[in-house]
């Protein structure tokens, strides 16, 4: 059984979580900001007392006038700075005060040591018993340099106490707390008057039924909330997804359709005309080879009668390509590699492409996987589509060719793209050159791509023209892994 929270609560719990994570977040960095922004000034004091402690004491230190020292490091010592240690040039201990004369985990060891620099300076705040108690304390030491000298004569470590410090943080959080619960109560306010505006999503709810009332499907409510009313809008949604699935299934059907009917009468019409221009044809052809074969004939009308057997030629090539394209025959599948097809076409029409000193460049990934496919059939499709590419482009042109395996919404799909660099097809004309008897050619009747289609379609695939940088065309094939599927 499912627990449902109601709409209101949902909005009050998710506005409170909101507003604490968002208000603790700010506090949160506000108070690291302000604690250190607090032990800066802590710090800076230090360095300011230790610099002080320096030029006061640098003529004595010259001199070695230790116990001059000692009588003015002693009458600086109060509950804020807690010890001074002055070290020679060696590092070593030569006065400190007498609170930790016998501390010498504290004077022992100089925290710059070597040469170092003039404006060097060491800190760190370290806990430390001292006085009966533990206290957090600020080291600091800088290094003495006798004016005008670049070599270091000593140093100067002071330790200084932290409760001051400590004390103006707590003052600081308790500040921070205060504000972080008053921001949290006006936003708890804020959200129950929100909360009482719930009415919008039914609103909307409304809204968006009426227009999927009216067929507009690709409309969606949007209403992310799990309650009845996020529920109910998910209900519609999805009803309106299949209601828009089913409408464009029809379409698609109803396209399919139209093209089957207008392709079974292209056919019957094509059937008939082949027919008739065939055996008439066949006479004319044996005719005008029986004519040559007498040697009497001067060299003018022999030319002319190989003029018209080129004409019956083209005329029975015309003929061929329309009885191929009416004639709807079963594939004859066998494992290929698609690259082993293309680089087979590619050899076919290797001739035309050294004439015209066209480029060919290609890419393929690793390990495409063999399909079952009609090798002739798909070779047929591979050479109209470079042959297409080769009668676009220019001499010294580019021909690029790209396979890849692809993730469709049924299966993976051996892409296949072939592009050129030619004056490129009118985007208007992209869905038009795959009709039959459409050409955007001089020359041609218009069944080769119409043809190359039926084939990629007869082995679940598709073919289209997609866009491309730049000038030129490039065409997609996609063809199933599986056949057979």
């Amino acid at each position: 059984m499912t627990f449902r929270i109601s709409l209101h609560t949902r909005f009050m719990v998710w506005i409170t979580l909101l507003l604490v994570f968002l208000v603790v977040s700010i506090l949160f960095i506000i108070e690291k900001r302000e604690v250190n922004t607090i032990f800066e000034e802590s710090k800076n004091k230090g360095l300011l007392i230790a610099k002080n402690m320096a030029d006061r004491n640098l003529q004595s230190l010259l001199t070695f006038g230790i116990e001059d020292i000692q009588e003015n490091i002693e009458g600086r010592i109060d509950d804020k700075l807690l010890y001074v240690v002055f070290y020679d040039r060696f590092a070593t201990p030569v006065v400190y005060t007498k609170q930790i004369a016998d501390r010498k985990d504290i004077f022992c060891c100089s925290n710059l040591q070597g040469n170092v620099l003039k404006d060097s300076s060491f800190s760190q705040a370290r806990d430390v018993y001292f006085a009966k108690k533990l206290q957090q304390i600020l080291e600091v030491e800088i290094p003495i340099f006798p004016e005008g000298s670049d070599i270091k004569w000593g140093s100067v470590k002071i330790g200084l106490s932290l409760e001051d410090m400590r004390t103006e943080v707590r003052k600081t959080r308790l500040i921070l707390l205060l504000i972080g619960l008053a921001g949290v109560l006006l936003g708890m306010a804020g959200a129950t008057l929100l909360a009482r505006r719930i009415s919008g999503p039914i609103k909307k709810l409304a809204e968006g039924t009426v227009r999927i009332a009216k067929g507009d499907f690709d409309h969606k409510i949007s209403i992310p909330s799990q309650d009845e009313i996020g529920e109910l809008a998910r209900s519609f949604n999805a009803m309106s997804d299949q209601l828009q699935i089913m409408r464009e299934r029809m379409e698609e059907a109803h396209k399919k359709l139209i093209h089957a009917e207008k392709l079974a009468s292209i056919g019957r019409l094509s059937a008939t005309i082949a027919h008739e221009i065939r055996n008439p044809l066949t006479s004319v052809k044996l005719n005008i080879q029986k004519v040559l074969e007498d040697k009497a004939l001067d060299a003018t009308e022999r030319e002319h009668l190989d003029l018209s057997q080129e004409g019956i030629v083209q005329i029975e090539k015309f003929v061929k390509d329309l009885l191929n394209f009416t004639r709807v025959s079963e594939l004859q599948r066998a494992r290929f590699a698609i690259e082993q097809i293309l680089d087979e076409s590619l050899k076919m029409m290797k001739d035309g492409f050294q004439e015209k000193k066209i480029l060919i460049e290609k890419k393929q990934d690793d390990g495409l996987p063999e399909v079952s496919v009609d090798g002739d059939r798909l070779r047929q499709v591979f050479c109209n589509v470079l042959r297409n590419a080769y009668e676009a482009v220019g001499e010294g042109g580019k021909i690029s060719l790209s396979l890849s395996l692809v993730d469709d919404e049924t299966a993976k799909k051996i892409r296949v793209r072939i592009s050129d660099n030619g004056p490129g097809i009118p985007e208007k004309d992209w869905e038009n050159i795959f009709e039959p008897f459409y050409t955007t050619k001089p020359s041609g009747i218009g069944l080769g791509l119409a043809n190359a289609r039926k084939i990629i379609e007869q082995h679940r695939g598709s073919i289209k023209v997609v866009k491309k940088r730049g000038k030129g065309t490039s065409f997609d094939i996609l063809i199933p892994c599986e056949g057979e599927s």
